[in-house]
């Protein structure tokens, strides 16, 4: 049995050719893919943040507007870029719109990839302090974040202040309890894969992560996530820890798959850089019919050691469509594989 659930990174162009021609439409039509997704039996609704960017930015009164619409199906991200973020309104965000949720949050969070803009993170008004990379800015506001998760007291009060507060110091409110445990962190390496599992996050690894080895990279892949529960396991957590993958994966069932993806069949994995010195490898796309499919689905051994598969969607070709994707592969490929 496999979580299988959507990503979704909502971007959006005024394009005629678009299903999804403004900021609006693509916030309106993610929030009606989850319905959609929860009515399929699908088990996620996960978006992509990217800022400067005709994407999904802001995600919090998404998630909080989905979480309202539906009742069952988990809501995340995959993944907020922490060099942004200032943690402390964030945990209030996130709290909110978990209890909104009623407990279904599923948080990616990351150091992030390069942006529209260089630098973008310091028109938000964050900087690295002296001998600090971007990178590890990102780390320290994500263990801020993951401490203040907890629930405890940390801010002396007001001695006299405009409301009577409880006894001892404050915390940050609304607190959800158990979210702290639904915290993931999108790895591009092995390293940061373990220094996730040392903090207890859920792992994330995506379509792409930096080439360590020179191997496939769903082999790559799979290494990294063994990496991960070595990890886990060494820093003697009690719970067992969740990991998902991110695919694209078509299953060609109708006229339209094959005009959209029917040339996808013969993908490859692609190399490319990151920055100057990170050299990055792509995963491959998968677009068959679905016995065919099965097929090739089972050779990837990244699939195989997670728990989670999320399918990133095209999500400009409108609500339906992407419905049908799903609908496609939790019926025609899912159990074949026994993930159904």
């Amino acid at each position: 049995m496999k979580h299988i659930g959507f990503l979704s990174f909502g971007h959006w162009t005024p394009s005629p050719q678009s299903g999804t021609r403004s900021a609006a439409e693509a916030l309106t039509q993610s929030i009606e893919l989850a319905v959609a997704a929860e009515e399929l039996g699908a088990d996620g609704a996960y978006f992509r943040v990217h800022h400067f960017a005709r994407q999904l930015a802001s995600p919090f009164p998404l998630l909080a507007a989905v979480g309202a619409r539906t009742k069952r199906i988990e809501i995340g991200t995959a993944v907020i870029d922490m060099r942004y973020e200032n943690p402390l309104y964030m945990a209030e965000d996130a709290g909110s719109a978990d209890l909104i949720s009623g407990g279904r949050l599923q948080l990616g969070i990351s150091r992030g990839s390069p942006e529209q803009v260089i630098d973008g993170f310091r028109y938000f008004g964050y900087v690295p302090p002296e001998g600090m990379s971007d990178a590890d800015m990102a780390r320290r506001h994500a263990e801020v974040f993951l401490d203040v998760l907890k629930g405890e007291g940390f801010a002396k009060p007001n001695p006299r202040p405009m409301f009577s507060n409880p006894p001892g110091l404050l915390r940050l409110e609304p607190h959800s309890e158990g979210l702290r445990e639904r915290i993931w962190w999108g790895a591009g390496t092995n390293a940061t894969a373990e220094w996730a599992a040392k903090l207890g996050m859920n792992l994330q690894s995506s379509t792409l992560k930096i080439d360590e080895s020179g191997k496939p990279f769903h082999v790559q892949q799979a290494e990294q996530i063994r990496a991960y529960r070595a990890a886990w396991q060494a820093a003697g957590h009690a719970r067992t820890p969740r990991v998902s993958v991110s695919r694209s994966i078509f299953a060609l069932v109708d006229d339209r798959d094959r005009m959209y993806f029917g040339r996808d069949n013969d993908s490859r994995d692609q190399v490319g850089f990151l920055s100057e010195k990170e050299r990055a490898i792509f995963g491959r796309s998968y677009a068959a019919e679905p016995d065919a499919l099965i097929d090739e689905l089972k050779g990837d051994e990244a699939i195989a050691e997670a728990d989670t598969l999320l399918l990133t969607v095209p999500n400009q070709l409108g609500v339906d469509y992407n419905a049908h994707v799903i609908e496609a592969i939790l019926t025609h490929v899912a159990p074949g594989l026994g993930w159904r």
